[in-house]
Order: structure tokens, then sequence, then C-alpha cells
């Protein structure tokens, strides 16, 4: 994320621009996302060695594939929606790469009956992965204009499990504590102390942590059940900067 939160004013225009995306998943993309879905499979299935998932869930692939990804995206970027690759949303933020989307909803071992804490809403497209595979997703944004834009695309395309806050996403949201589950979709220079203390005993965190603009590592954080953690590299990614208090 970028070092500051922007005022609302300054971005309206992107804002509605993202809303006036699709509200659902249209025929007229379901080969793209037909091809899309075939390339995270085989792309699952080759790093599984390293990731230690090795391949697509049905549940994962079918909130994906359930996902209009085109709706996440600028009017601009809405040809390149379905590429395996990651794309610019404004503000200096990006929506990540299907694939990296597709990992880290794996590796969050999410059930039905999981409340998941995301910290990075951006566009609001991995919480929507996530809300069809889970009781509730809480999702904190820092930028105003993303924020505001991501909860009233999630209402429109009927999330109704998602609630998004606007916030400094390094200190969690205790209120909805503890979780199940927490997703980091910015990198973080260390492990944030407040996520790990909301993480339920059994629950798992994947975060990227490592320096801003360069190579990061995707960790995967486990509480034991008795309140001790263990953490394991997952593989090399790079994601923009978590900003706020623990950068």
């Amino acid at each position: 994320m970028p070092t500051s939160a922007v005022r609302l004013a300054a971005g309206a225009l992107l804002a509605g621009a993202l809303t006036a995306a699709p509200a659902a998943a249209s025929d007229d993309r379901a080969d793209e996302r037909q091809r899309l879905m075939q390339v995270l499979a085989s792309q699952m299935r080759e790093a599984g060695g390293a990731s230690g998932r090795p391949g697509l869930s049905p549940r994962v692939a079918a909130a994906l594939e359930q996902v209009p990804r085109h709706a996440f995206v600028p009017p601009d970027q809405q040809p390149h929606a379905y590429q395996n690759r990651p794309l610019p949303i404004g503000h200096g933020q990006t929506i990540s790469q299907p694939y990296i989307v597709a990992l880290m909803t794996e590796l969050a071992q999410a059930q039905p009956e999981h409340k998941v804490l995301e910290i990075g809403t951006g566009s609001g497209y991995q919480a929507a992965v996530m809300a069809q595979l889970v009781r509730a997703v809480y999702s904190i944004e820092i930028i105003e204009p993303l924020g505001h834009a991501a909860r009233e695309r999630l209402q429109a395309l009927g999330y109704a499990n998602v609630t998004v806050r606007l916030g400094d996403g390094y200190h969690g949201w205790e209120e909805h504590a503890p979780y199940d589950a927490i997703l980091v979709t910015a990198a973080a220079s260390h492990i944030p102390p407040p996520l790990v203390r909301q993480l339920k005993p059994g629950g798992r965190m994947v975060i990227p942590v490592g320096a801003a603009f360069m190579v990061q590592q995707l960790m995967l954080v486990e509480k034991n059940a008795d309140g001790t953690v263990s953490t394991r590299q997952i593989l090399p990614v790079v994601f923009v900067p978590l900003t706020g208090g623990g950068r």
C-alpha cells in the first residue's frame, strides 16, 4: 500500500468507475474464466512441492470460478481481467494475481463455519472469493476511496457476509476476534503481534513478509493449541507494502 491514505474526494472518479463494473459474472466471459481456471490448476500442481498444496480443491476452484474478476478492476483493465497477473486498481494498489489468491485461499484451509480477517481489502476480490467459503469475512482497508468502493461493490454483488472497515490493518479488528484465518494482502516487515493475538488457536495466517518493493516471502503462520506459533516459508512473492503503524 502507499505510505498514506488519500482523501475520498481525490479518488471519487476512480471509485465511481469501479462500482460501475458488472454486477455479476456474465456468460460472455465464461470462456475466459474457464481458461484461467485451467491455468490456475496447472500452476497449483507445478508449485505443489514448494507450497504444500498439490492442487486446487473443489471448493476453492468453485469459488474462484464464480467470482467475476472483471467486476473488481477499472474499466480500462477489464480486457485483462482473466489473465493470471496482478492489475492496477489505482492509488498505487493492485488486484492480486489469481494464482496468489488461489494459493492464499488454499493455505487458509477455510471451512463453512469459519470467521476470517482480511488486511487490505483493495478492490474486494480476495474477500469475495473467501466469502463463498466461510461464515463471515471482516476486511480492513486503509485507503478511503478503495475501502468505500469495495464496500459498495461487494454489497451490490450480493456478498452479504463481508464487512469492510476503513482503518489501519496492522492492529487487526479486535471486536470480532478471534479469527480462524487471517489473510494479509500487503507485505509487512514482520508478522504483526496484534494479528497473532487475534488468531484463534488452531488458526492460520497467510502473510507476505519482507522489505517494501523487494522480493518477500509468503509465510504460513500457524497458532498451536497451546498458543505457541510456528511459521513456514511458502514461496517468494512481491506485494505492495503494508501501511499504517506496523510498516
